[in-house]
């Protein structure tokens, strides 16, 4: 359901109506695609702010109600129009399609009939080597791609350190970007695509990349798949991203021109100087950027710049309040004690959705957690390595009242029964070596308050206490025995006589100890 929200955001909000362009960017089958918009379109869904809306369970139960399965056609096996084609290139012998499609019926009684055969083989034929020229609408695509920039020279030990140049170019007015890094990390392709919004001054419909592993999770011809974490920068600033096909770098031609002018214009005339700083080498790429976008072009008589404020600035969409501040996205499955593992870091999550495995979303600051499409949870983000992050609400009642229990508590808990009920409780707290091993039978004692008489617990816990034997089996053994009023043997009853009373057996005595 996320590949479908996406499919209606880049239909509805892109303006993206190709199926096989959707089909590509979010990873779908084209007929897939076609069945998603004709659905939509059916349950009256043609507003974005609609969509959005929506949870996923939602939109599953409006776009594919329950309905039974259609039954699966088997499909017709194609032939190898590549060696139908070599066969008809062929001199030596006279090869017609008839020929070639009488053997395919032989092979394949099942098969396409002659008319079709041909028309398909046509369609094919069509396919072949075709430029398509774009004509690029203002403001509606920026395209992006990486290439080898100039060394830099380590200031410390002498090495040479080589350097990426991403650059950026508007469709419309060829206008260009571009900025010297390290790497082609994630991180670092979400910054650069951060600084170019920012160098535009807007945000452009469309942002066409390379099949870069930063921006694509898995490169394919057909269903290329979008990095979470590049799909979530795209929503921050309202574009959608629509990777060009592998090994076809005319789907991006406009960058790949900006790339070979740049490398003319800007590493080309800084291949003398010498940069110990990658500030320092942005520098001077930007004081050469701006003199390449204020160059005249030759074949258009005006420079980029000026077509940029004539054509694509208006059409520019306005940025965010706030830059997209770069989160990574993973999946980790909740322990038995409720916490998943980020980064070596431990937080906590519903304890309903233990052994599940949830999305999370870790930025520098917070840490997000994902189920079904739905955030259902939220820390600050902790880089202790082995540590614990902990939300009491998602701890089981049971853990959250075991760890709300204080000697406190429970004292006060017993005064609301009685002084002598709250008295037996401290004392069996405070005779113990660590207070924690005394909550169980403070409890007990608290809790045979439900059996009994509150009245008669109080008089059970008073005697326990005059026999010096206030714990929660001697006051059991009291009101089962209807003991609590029973009077006392002596002004200061003996341990044994108090043994005695309660009926407790192999009771050795005090003396038996010395």
């Amino acid at each position: 359901m996320r590949k479908i929200k996406d499919v209606l955001r880049l239909h509805l909000v892109g303006g993206v109506t190709s199926r096989r362009q959707l089909a590509r960017t979010v990873g779908c089958g084209k007929s897939a695609i076609s069945e998603c918009l004709r659905r939509a379109a059916a349950v009256g869904l043609d507003r974005w702010e609609t969509i959005a809306a929506l949870d996923e369970p939602e939109l599953e139960r409006r776009l594919y109600p329950a309905t039974a399965a259609p039954v699966a056609r088997k499909p017709r096996p194609l032939p190898d129009w590549t060696k139908i084609r070599e066969e008809l290139a062929r001199r030596d012998h006279q090869v017609t399609l008839s020929l070639l499609w009488t053997e395919y019926k032989a092979e394949h009684p099942d098969g396409y009939q002659y008319s079709q055969f041909v028309d398909l083989y046509r369609r094919f034929e069509k396919k072949l080597s075709v430029v398509l020229r774009q004509q690029h609408r203002a403001g509606e695509k920026v395209f992006v791609d990486f290439c080898d920039g100039i060394a830099m020279i380590d200031p410390n030990t002498g090495e040479h350190v080589p350097t990426q140049l991403f650059v950026g170019a508007l469709g419309a007015s060829s206008y260009t970007f571009a900025i010297a890094t390290l790497s082609q990390e994630l991180p670092v392709w979400l910054d650069c695509h951060v600084r170019m919004f920012e160098f535009l001054g807007g945000v452009s419909a469309l942002t066409v990349p390379d099949n870069l592993r930063s921006g694509v999770s898995r490169p394919d011809r057909y269903e290329a798949e979008i990095n979470p974490s590049y799909r979530e920068l795209a929503q921050h600033y309202g574009t959608c991203v629509i990777p060009a096909r592998i090994r076809k770098p005319r789907d991006k031609a406009k960058v790949e021109a900006a790339v070979l002018v740049a490398q003319r214009w800007i590493l080309a005339a800084l291949r003398h100087r010498t940069f110990y700083h990658l500030n320092e080498l942005n520098a001077a790429i930007g004081e050469l950027l701006d003199r390449l976008n204020d160059r005249v072009m030759r074949h258009v008589k005006q420079s980029r710049r000026a077509l940029f404020e004539r054509l694509d600035r208006p059409a520019l969409k306005p940025l965010p309040s706030q830059p997209y501040e770069y989160a990574e996205w993973g999946q980790a499955r909740v322990n038995i004690d409720y916490h998943l593992s980020v980064d070596d870091h431990f937080y906590s999550a519903p304890y309903t959705l233990t052994h599940e495995t949830l999305w999370y979303r870790a930025s520098h600051r917070t840490v997000e957690l994902f189920h079904h499409g739905k955030r259902i949870g939220s820390h600050v983000r902790s880089f202790k390595k082995y540590g614990y992050t902990t939300e009491p609400s998602h701890r089981p009642a049971s853990h959250r009242a075991h760890l709300e229990w204080t000697p406190s508590r429970l004292i006060q808990w017993g005064q609301s029964i009685g002084v002598n009920t709250a008295a037996a409780i401290e004392y069996v707290i405070r005779t113990k070596p660590h207070p924690e091993q005394g909550y169980r039978s403070a409890l007990g004692i608290l809790r045979l308050a439900k059996r009994f008489d509150p009245d008669r617990l109080e008089r059970a816990c008073e005697k326990a206490l005059a026999i010096q034997a206030p714990s929660y089996k001697a006051i059991k053994t009291l009101l089962e025995q209807r003991m609590e009023a029973a009077p006392l043997r002596g002004a200061e009853p003996t341990t044994d006589d108090a043994a005695a009373h309660l009926g407790a057996r192999n009771v050795r005595g005090r003396g038996y100890y010395h």
